[in-house]
């Protein structure tokens, strides 16, 4: 089998946000923290638009990208793209070509994020997905996740996708709407409504 060819691409740095994958079991749900997504404005393959670059947690501490960086690099589309919470993954060839000297007022938050394991530690709440699009999608904590939804566990191959959106942020920001209760389809047509306690206790430590 050929080896898939690497894009190339060049861009600035809008966000730096937890790359994360939920699995949802009607009442259940466990997260996966893969990494970091980059989001990226820039050109890919000689296409200029807005992307996202999934990387890995070493290469993160490493680098320490934050929004304003101007960098390089190579990556590839996702094998599951409903599965992936970036629109690219696999980076490789990273360089910063211009170290970002932005100064930010927040609300949102820029600069270098936390640790996977402070942003597992902090918690999150649900995040309308709106908000998110028009206020969040630069700050640090704010995340686009992937969610792979298991409707039978006695048949866990049946699955569905989507995305949602979550904030790890302080609670007294202004910008913070929770929007709708997540609805999670079951067997038979049962459906469970998440209620509002489960991002209460998630973030009650703080």
């Amino acid at each position: 089998m050929p080896k898939t060819k690497k894009l190339s691409w060049e861009g600035r740095v809008i966000s730096v946000q937890p790359r994360i994958r939920l699995t949802r079991s009607f009442d259940e749900r466990y997260h996966n923290y893969l990494g970091f997504i980059l989001r990226i404005y820039g050109k890919i393959e000689n296409e200029t638009k807005e992307f996202t670059i999934g990387i890995g947690k070493a290469t993160q501490a490493k680098k320490e990208f934050q929004a304003g960086d101007i960098i390089t690099g190579e990556c590839l589309p996702p094998s599951n793209p409903e599965a992936e919470p970036a629109d690219y993954y696999k980076a490789s060839k990273l360089k910063i070509l211009e170290k970002s000297s932005e100064l930010n007022t927040p609300p949102p938050w820029h600069g270098i994020p936390p640790t996977l394991e402070e942003y597992r530690a902090r918690g999150h709440r649900r995040l309308a997905k709106i908000t998110y699009k028009s206020k969040c999608s630069s700050c640090i904590w704010g995340a686009w996740m992937a969610v792979e939804m298991i409707i039978d566990h006695w048949n866990p191959g049946k699955v569905k996708y989507r995305t949602e959106t979550f904030c790890y942020g302080p609670k007294s920001c202004d910008y913070y709407k929770a929007g709708p209760n997540r609805k999670v389809p079951g067997r038979k047509g049962m459906v469970y409504e998440e209620p509002d306690w489960v991002d209460e206790e998630e973030t009650s430590h703080r």
